[in-house]
């Protein structure tokens, strides 16, 4: 194909030049050959790539998350790839793959690393990266301005994090989307699900993140880490008999026909971040990347202002399905948050660094 090109080329800036010495346009007072030659050969130059598209890369991509089709982070990511696709005449191409059909997340998010898989939206997993427990780090906020100051892209949490991703892992975080604060899904009822200190002596799925176990752990459950792809199954063959690390509007598009109870103890904020593969990204054009994040913080700003309304919402979705929403008084979310940051930030302290971990513990309050 080079050879071919390059072939035409030639002969059509001599084909050029035999027209121009036809003419009398080349010597004397007109244009010397030499410059006549540099001239004709940049505008064919210029012409070779806007007509063999070479000047506009294309791509065609696959993008993951969990949830099932037309759910809030769903019907989001078609709104971002419908805007790509826009906003970049067809160039860029991104197929969705909803309900972990890439994978459980943490395995997207490894082969996203490898660049087996362009991109995907979710919560961030810490099987290879110990330390980005740190997005995970239960009651860093307890309520939605709290969390925003932390974990916009402007905050340190964000920052921590996607420095992690991109040193550690080289995965590029385009954006983030704050999804909800965490709660306790359940089965069956537990003894005094206000008071930490008593023991629920009840098995709960909890994610396989060493912050999300000791958690449990702390708020008086018996922590059995299992992948998000395989809880339901696990609820349901009473493996578990409840899960903690999503929240209201997981546990109803995913586990409204098995639980019974929500506990929204608030343990920890659920940010997903939409990430790609940094080979790649760094590959893209400049025009590109900033398509690219100019739309992922569009998504992300209206996410920010969507997300505690949903939360609310999701709740009551689950009410209204017949599942009992417990309500919990401030002094009982405070004892919880209390024993939680007493008994897991020390631990977790030496997994994330202690510069990271005091940079963050910084900003909150």
């Amino acid at each position: 194909m080079l050879h071919f090109l390059l072939y035409n080329l030639m002969k059509s800036v001599n084909n050029v030049v035999v027209t121009a010495q036809k003419y009398k346009l080349l010597g004397g007072k007109n244009m010397s050959m030499k410059r006549f030659l540099v001239v004709a050969f940049a505008m064919l130059v210029g012409i070779m790539y806007a007509t063999t598209g070479f000047a506009a890369q294309e791509y065609h991509w696959k993008i993951g998350h969990i949830r099932p089709p037309g759910t809030e982070i769903d019907n989001d990511v078609k709104w971002f790839v419908d805007k790509v696709k826009e906003e970049t005449n067809g160039r860029i191409i991104i197929d969705i793959y909803p309900a972990s059909q890439l994978g459980d997340y943490t395995v997207v998010q490894e082969r996203v690393s490898i660049g087996a898989v362009e991109m995907q939206i979710a919560c961030i997993g810490t099987t290879v990266t110990k330390a980005l427990q740190i997005n995970t780090a239960p009651y860093l906020a307890t309520n939605w301005e709290e969390a925003k100051k932390l974990y916009d892209h402007n905050g340190v949490v964000y920052k921590a994090t996607t420095d992690l991703l991109a040193n550690k892992e080289n995965i590029y975080v385009i954006a983030g989307w704050p999804s909800y604060f965490g709660g306790i899904a359940l089965v069956k009822s537990v003894p005094a699900p206000g008071d930490p200190s008593v023991q629920k002596k009840v098995k709960i799925r909890v994610p396989p993140i060493k912050s999300y176990e000791l958690t449990a752990q702390s708020l008086g459950y018996i922590a059995t880490p299992i992948p998000w792809a395989e809880t339901f199954t696990a609820m349901q063959t009473g493996i578990v008999e409840g899960a903690i690390g999503a929240g209201a509007e997981g546990y109803y598009a995913d586990f409204r026909d098995i639980i019974k109870y929500y506990l929204p103890v608030n343990d920890h904020l659920e940010m997903w971040y939409l990430y790609i593969n940094k080979d790649l990204w760094n590959k893209l054009s400049d025009e590109d990347k900033n398509t690219l994040t100019k739309l992922g913080l569009q998504m992300e700003e209206k996410r920010w202002q969507q997300a505690p309304k949903s939360q609310l919402n999701n709740e009551k979705h689950l009410a209204d399905y017949g599942i009992s929403v417990v309500s919990f008084t401030q002094d009982e979310l405070n004892a919880m948050a209390k024993k939680v940051r007493d008994e897991v930030w020390p631990v977790i302290k030496k997994d994330i660094g202690e510069e990271t971990f005091n940079k963050v513990m910084k900003e909150v309050k």
